[in-house]
């Protein structure tokens, strides 16, 4: 009896991609699961310091923490998930709650020392002076007659 082998065509290639698609976005909106891209960061700076505001509306202050290591400040906490009663059902979701981290690269060393940290209005503010052994010198040039 001859058997013959079965060779995967581009459509089974396709329909296995699909299934694993449809499985990844089924998991993404989980209560839960790390936040992509959350919280959104602007950052801007001077020769001085450096300023990172986040949208945090609905973190409570000690669901936060706030590292620096060298050029690096990290922003992590957890969004809780809204306390409801057992008998709703959601019209719309569209804040998604859980633990978040945001890992954000300076180009200087920051003073971790001097680091200050406000959260007012949902909008938490780091202040991350730049380190004085980081900060550009200004060399003197004497004229040799």
């Amino acid at each position: 009896m001859l058997r013959r082998r079965y060779i995967p065509t581009m459509w089974d290639e396709m329909d296995r991609l699909q299934r694993e698609m449809n499985r990844l976005f089924e998991d993404f909106d989980r209560p839960g699961l790390p936040l992509a891209g959350y919280p959104a960061v602007n950052v801007w700076m001077n020769d001085d310091s450096a300023v990172v505001t986040a949208e945090l509306p609905g973190v409570d202050v000690k669901d936060l923490d706030i590292s620096v290591a060298g050029e690096t400040v990290t922003l992590s906490g957890e969004r809780k998930v809204d306390d409801l009663p057992k008998d709703i059902t959601y019209h719309r979701q569209e804040r998604s709650a859980g633990k978040f981290s945001r890992t954000i690269t300076l180009p200087f060393a920051v003073d971790a020392g001097k680091v200050q940290a406000t959260l007012e209005k949902g909008v938490l503010r780091v202040l991350l002076p730049r380190s004085e052994k980081d900060k550009p010198r200004k060399v003197l040039v004497k004229a040799v007659s």
